[in-house]
């Protein structure tokens, strides 16, 4: 796919490219050399790769660096009959305006768009001659939507971590174009419930590990989540169990079932204190510990929006900052001592919806105040 010949038109229609490549979880290789064929045709810009994360950076001597991060993976496409957020994208005429339908649209191929049409915009910065009072680095990189033992930005911050190095980050999750501070933390855990199986016919001989699990589901309905404020943002949690799987055949009683469960604890919390919280709710139903495993975590992040960079970045954007409810990765940046902040088009209550969408003035309003922030001067 050549998304090249779009850098220099509009971001909206860079997006659609980039939604027609589709690229879930696992399958960010064709949208990766895309994206690297397009960067390596920019000059002043330095290419590393490492797997299917593509960085690109600036080498200008500015006194400060900035870093704008995007993942490529997306969720798996919606399998419901007339979705319209799949792949291809298409475009409707809406009240207000032109929205573009694709898997994607918000989380975040209109994110990475804005990040591709800025550096097309720096580019041709440094070409006519202009200077940076930021040196910037882009990373676009894989398996983001999955566990956090895959992410693409994790392997490079721990392999390569001076490629992402810098004194300010902003993430291009979507955000309604508004800077969100931090993040929910988040973690899974799979909770076992054993059983004794037996014929069907002969139910009386066995014990049911589906309906041995009915009071842990009464416990998850009944729990009130709650609303945390940290640093003058309101968290809201929330604790769910998220599939449950068990049995092994129409005629035979389970003997044993795994319910799993995620938390997305506010940023007051550390991750152990987040699970002790969970093994406490889950005692109330009889869960002991040896019946639970966590098979995921990731750390929360504070706002930090006190930081002289946030500070002077939501100066330059504009807009009331709010919470992001759920986790991304400025939680990774705020843990190596960078400030961070999400800040992207598109409604982040429609990521992973089956008619996920976003419209092309967000994507153009968007890429204007990255531009404004970056280079001071208004398209």
């Amino acid at each position: 796919m050549d998304i090249r010949a779009q850098l220099s038109g509009d971001v909206a229609a860079l997006t659609e490219a980039i939604i027609a490549c589709e690229s879930v979880s696992g399958d960010e290789k064709t949208l990766a050399d895309a994206v690297e064929s397009a960067l390596a045709g920019l000059s002043g810009l330095s290419l590393h790769r490492d797997g299917d994360t593509i960085i690109a950076r600036t080498d200008t001597g500015a006194g400060q660096r900035v870093i704008l991060a995007g993942h490529l993976d997306t969720v798996p496409l919606p399998t419901t009959a007339g979705s319209r957020g799949t792949v291809p994208p298409r475009w409707e005429r809406e009240q207000g305006g032109d929205v573009l339908y694709g898997r994607g649209a918000t989380d975040m191929k209109g994110g990475v768009a804005v990040q591709l049409k800025l550096a097309d915009d720096v580019a041709a910065h440094l070409e006519a001659g202009g200077s940076l009072d930021r040196d910037i680095t882009w990373v676009f990189y894989d398996h983001e939507e999955v566990e956090a033992s895959k992410s693409g930005l994790g392997r490079v911050l721990s392999s390569v971590p001076g490629l992402l190095a810098g004194d300010f980050a902003v993430l291009l999750e979507p955000t309604h174009g508004v800077v969100e501070g931090g993040c929910n933390g988040t973690c899974r855990f799979e909770v076992s419930i054993p059983g004794v199986a037996a014929h069907s016919g002969r139910a009386w001989m066995g014990e049911n590990a589906i309906h041995g699990a009915a009071g842990l589901l009464r416990v998850l309905q009944d729990y009130a989540p709650q609303t945390i404020g940290v640093e003058g943002l309101d968290y809201r949690e929330g604790l769910n169990a998220v599939r449950i799987h068990g049995g092994v055949a129409g005629n035979v009683i389970p003997d044993s079932t795994v319910v799993e469960i995620n938390y997305r604890f506010a940023p007051d919390k550390t991750e152990e204190q987040a699970h002790a919280h969970v093994y406490e709710v889950l005692s109330g139903a009889g869960i002991t510990r040896d019946q639970v495993r966590i098979t995921d975590s990731s750390a929360a992040a504070r706002p930090g929006l006190e930081h002289p960079a946030a500070k002077a970045f939501i100066s330059a954007v504009g807009g009331e900052p709010m919470p992001k409810y759920g986790w991304t990765d400025v939680a990774r940046f705020s843990a190596r001592g960078v400030p961070a902040v999400n800040f992207g088009p598109g409604d982040p209550l429609l990521a992973h919806t089956d008619d996920e969408h976003v419209s092309a003035d967000a994507l153009r309003a968007c890429h204007e105040a990255l531009h404004r922030w970056l280079l001071g001067d208004v398209l």
